[in-house]
């Protein structure tokens, strides 16, 4: 049988059903289709895929090629839309099927259709997707499942889980015949049209894309250094690479699979004991799974503005406040920190997210969709079923009895940012500020703010003055 195989969001050879499958094939084509498609700017004013994104997915598609080479074969990386590309070469190499893995989204899963549609009798087969959990594992149909995190929590944990995944073949099937004259080198993020970003050394994180540089994070994080143990206590910090696990960027990318993450999660409990930190590491994974069958269940409901509960109460006010927040110009520093960050870097905490989240959709009453676009476009960890998810989840319009959930900001700077560390890291213009008001610079006189060249925030939250004479 002579196979395409169509990597996508699923850039490693460990623990892959498809690949798996493909290994009895006479001959097998390694292929990534890197849709223009992707770059175009969207409804939201943003673009699907940008420059953070692009790096850590060209990283990732160089590992993965890689990887495929000192296993006898090749990764053939072909510009176009997939059911364009992938009928034309099983047509001109004489294909008999194509395998691939599932997807959850409904464009994602809308493009597949169309490709299979294309390509006639020549048929196409899915495995199961980068999920802990597979549709046959789940405590009850998907449709049963519970809407509530907690609740679906309790019914998974009911039943003891044991992942045992695949490891990545020693070797490959060759090339079918014709199939090396295509191959090519990637393009350059300029050829692409985005540039080239700059380097910034106090990146969260400073990893490459790939699978090679998942599991040597895994390693660390596990084994060597044992930061795990420690995990539930650092997860909320804002500055540097070990305060939490940083598998998010591959887990999306599928540099790294969820079951094998799991895996060695359990095999590290086996050996060192379980604690409330380790538990924790899973109860995030779980939050992911939970997330990723929400999105199967309910489809394209998570990116209307009235999400899954499809109600009127979410705001779908746009104004210049939305721009502010995105170039981080609100005049409120731990928000503005963070989407500097985010600029600067593809990545921001998980506190960061929620800070920044709830800001624009309690604070500044603009439409929630806009800032999830904003984060599908930057954060190289975007994953569909997450993004959207966490974002309806704070708008309260998605998996949550509560109507939505406000941080009080300035309450938030105190706790995780007590000495302004981080608003110094990412707002050089506040560092001249005494330290106690690099937090709440709209205190300062215009002339000192003009000076400082940093937005003013003219209105003050009643809620915030409790906390301004204690922040920084």
């Amino acid at each position: 049988m002579r196979t395409l195989l169509w990597f996508k969001q699923d850039l490693r050879l460990d623990d892959h059903p498809a690949l798996q499958a493909g290994l009895s094939a006479e001959r097998l084509l390694p292929l990534y289709v890197l849709d223009p498609a992707q770059l175009q700017i969207v409804e939201f004013g943003t673009r699907r895929l940008g420059v953070h994104r692009a790096r850590f997915l060209l990283e990732s598609l160089a590992a993965l090629d890689g990887a495929l080479r000192q296993r006898g074969s090749h990764l053939l990386v072909v510009q176009g839309a997939p059911e364009q590309v992938i009928p034309q070469l099983v047509e001109q190499l004489d294909l008999q099927q194509v395998l691939t893995l599932e997807e959850i989204a409904p464009e994602e899963r809308a493009q597949v259709a169309r490709v299979r549609r294309r390509l006639g009798s020549v048929p196409l087969h899915q495995a199961p997707g980068n999920s802990l959990l597979r549709a046959d594992e789940l405590p009850c149909p998907l449709e049963q499942l519970p809407q509530v995190f907690t609740q679906f929590r309790n019914l998974v944990e009911e039943r003891l889980q044991v992942f045992q995944p695949r490891p990545a073949p020693s070797a490959l099937p060759a090339l079918p015949d014709g199939a090396e004259a295509l191959l090519q080198g990637l393009p350059s993020l300029s050829q692409l049209g985005l540039g080239e970003p700059l380097s910034v050394a106090a990146s969260a994180f400073p990893f490459s894309g790939g699978e090679a540089a998942a599991q040597a994070r895994l390693r660390d994080y596990l084994w060597n250094s044992q930061a795990v143990r420690q995990y539930k206590d650092t997860r909320n910090g804002l500055i540097g690479s070990e305060y939490s696990s940083k598998f998010s960027p591959w887990l999306a990318n599928g540099c790294l699979s969820a079951r094998r993450t799991m895996a060695e999660l359990r095999r590290h409990e086996a050996q060192y004991g379980r604690n409330d930190s380790t538990y924790w590491l899973w109860i995030e994974l779980l939050w992911r799974d939970f997330f990723r069958w929400t999105l199967v269940r309910h489809g394209s409901a998570l990116f209307k503005a009235g999400g899954l509960k499809a109600t009127s109460g979410a705001s779908q006010q746009l104004d210049q406040r939305y721009d502010e927040w995105c170039k981080g110009r609100t005049g409120m520093p731990l928000v503005d920190a963070n989407m500097r960050e985010l600029a600067a870097t593809g990545f921001m905490s998980n506190r960061g997210r929620q800070i920044v989240a709830s800001y624009l959709i309690n604070d500044l009453q603009q439409d929630w969709r806009f800032g999830a676009a904003w984060f599908e476009e930057h954060l190289i960890d975007y994953d569909p079923a997450s993004n959207w998810g966490n974002w309806a989840y704070l708008a309260g319009v998605g998996n949550d009895p509560r109507r939505n959930r406000v941080f009080n900001v300035l309450r938030q700077a105190r706790e995780y940012d007590p000495d302004a560390t981080y608003v110094s890291l990412w707002l050089p213009e506040l560092r001249g500020v005494p330290q106690h008001l690099r937090h709440t610079p709209f205190l300062l006189s215009h002339l000192q703010l003009d000076a400082l060249n940093y937005p003013r925030l003219e209105q003050i939250p009643d809620t915030w003055h409790s906390y301004m004479p204690h922040v920084a």
